[in-house]
């Protein structure tokens, strides 16, 4: 055997050997350290102590988690060394899709989520607490970096300061807080997460005024404040927030003027600033300026004044909620005329007069129109096909003065109505300005004048 034989041998044999190691190393898989693993356990353990952790998830909680555990893999810039840690903690049964482990009554909050997982991008709770009271705990400042999602959802055991939760979360994009404990005023540490995406504080327990400037979010998408206790005025720095989609305010105590600065949320397709105490303002007319909208509701607030002419750039909208705003006037028939997608429009409880534009009766999509408690008049102007389309979600009731065809009178959802009177047939004596009672009377006279005039004629 030559010396190049022997060379190339021992080549192979060396490259064969290299590829078995890192072939044997990647069906190694890489475990979560002991640590980290024993507070996974004890977490689990503190949101369902009923269910032996240790035992139905035996080995490695990065290779085999429950569902709700999600590791990911870290190289170090320096070493470059790679580690798996847990990045994503969800708990609370969802539905069959997201089977996380489910929460017992007596859930508790384990402090160890803040201290033990260096790199968790995502921490959900959904129906955890609900008895037993779980307080927000006081978050490192060492924590947080890595968190993009707080979301806790429906918890209303979990009580505290909305203060307490808003950490060092310099890479948060999602802070859902809905139908909590929480109470308080919104920090200002709320106007410094530049990453933000949406913020849902729904249905808990804040309150005061909303003095945060929300100038710095920038890339800001979803402002959910609806279902608590703020008052005052609606920040006007809520107009800089340019990428906004959805704003909701709905159920506070906001009072004062609708800002104009609303007008520049050139993208929003929901607007909600229901059940308020806006003034006596009126619609604000820069909703024409708004074109990309798809929900408007300003129901609950008496903003007073008619119904404006605003409609012409705003066929996209879908639904309209104007009830009991003290709106008087007739209804536009524009809004039948360039609303061609709208589903839904309630005006009902507000002092409305004048005919139900006959417009409406050509909207395609509509299966919700609510006129009740209004001061209609008039006779419907819907087909039997659009009223049976929309069925018992038209509500026309509480306007005496409205009357429906006997054609139309045994459907269900106008059958509260009058019958409208059949029109009487024109005589022509009326356009002499003769009056009924006298209408014999003043028939012969007229008769016996000609008679006397074709005699005339004759004898002449």
């Amino acid at each position: 055997m030559t010396v190049v034989s022997i060379f190339k041998l021992a080549l192979f044999f060396t490259l064969t050997s290299t590829l078995v190691t890192i072939s044997l190393q990647q069906e190694q898989p890489l475990l979560l350290n002991s640590a980290e693993q024993d507070s996974v356990y004890q977490v689990l353990s503190s949101i369902n102590s009923a269910t032996n952790w240790r035992t139905l998830f035996p080995d490695d909680l990065c290779s085999y988690p429950p569902h709700g555990v999600v590791c990911d893999y870290f190289t170090d810039p320096t070493t470059k060394n790679v580690t798996v840690h847990v990045t994503e903690l969800s708990f609370g049964y969802v539905s069959d899709f997201t089977p996380n482990p489910s929460c017992s009554p007596n859930s508790t909050f384990s402090p160890l989520l803040f201290t033990s997982f260096k790199h968790l991008r995502k921490l959900f709770f959904y129906q955890c607490f609900t008895q037993t009271q779980a307080f927000v705990p006081v978050i490192p400042t060492t924590f947080g970096s890595s968190l993009e999602e707080l979301v806790f959802i429906n918890n209303p055991a979990f009580v505290g300061p909305l203060s307490g939760i808003t950490g060092n979360f310099t890479s948060l994009r999602r802070l859902v807080l809905s139908g909590n404990g929480i109470h308080g005023a919104i920090p200002n540490a709320i106007g410094d997460l530049a990453n933000i995406e949406e913020i849902t504080l729904s249905r808990n327990k804040l309150s005061g005024k909303v003095s945060v400037n929300l100038s710095k979010l920038k890339k800001l998408k979803i402002l959910d404040l609806s279902g608590n206790g703020f008052h005052g005025n609606v920040p006007s720095s809520v107009g800089n927030l340019t990428h906004l989609l959805k704003l909701d305010l709905s159920s506070n105590g906001f009072s004062g003027k609708i800002p104009e600065s609303l007008s520049n949320l050139q993208a929003l397709d929901f607007l909600d600033l229901s059940f308020n105490r806006f003034g006596n303002f009126g619609v604000p007319l820069f909703l024409a300026a708004m074109p990309r909208l798809k929900e408007v509701h300003l129901s609950g607030n008496l903003l007073g004044g008619e119904i404006p002419e605003i409609w012409g750039n705003l066929g996209g909208i879908l639904g309209i909620g104007f009830s009991n705003m003290g709106l008087v006037g007739e209804i536009p028939a524009s809004m039948g005329l360039h609303l061609r997608n709208l589903c839904y429009l309630g005006l009902d409880n507000n002092k409305l007069n004048g005919k139900v534009p006959e417009e409406f009766g050509f909207l395609e999509f509509v299966n919700e129109i609510n006129l009740e408690n209004n001061n209609l008049s008039g006779k419907l102007p819907f087909s039997a096909n659009f009223t049976a389309k929309v069925g018992e979600k038209l509500r026309l009731k509480g306007n005496p003065e409205l009357c429906v065809d006997e054609k139309l009178s045994h459907r269900e959802s106008v059958g509260e109505l009058k019958k409208c009177s059949k029109p009487d047939i024109p005589n022509p004596v009326l356009f002499i300005g003769v009056s009924h009672s006298g209408l014999l009377s003043s028939s012969s006279s007229f008769l016996v004048l000609l008679l006397f005039w074709g005699l005339w004629i004759l004898l002449a």
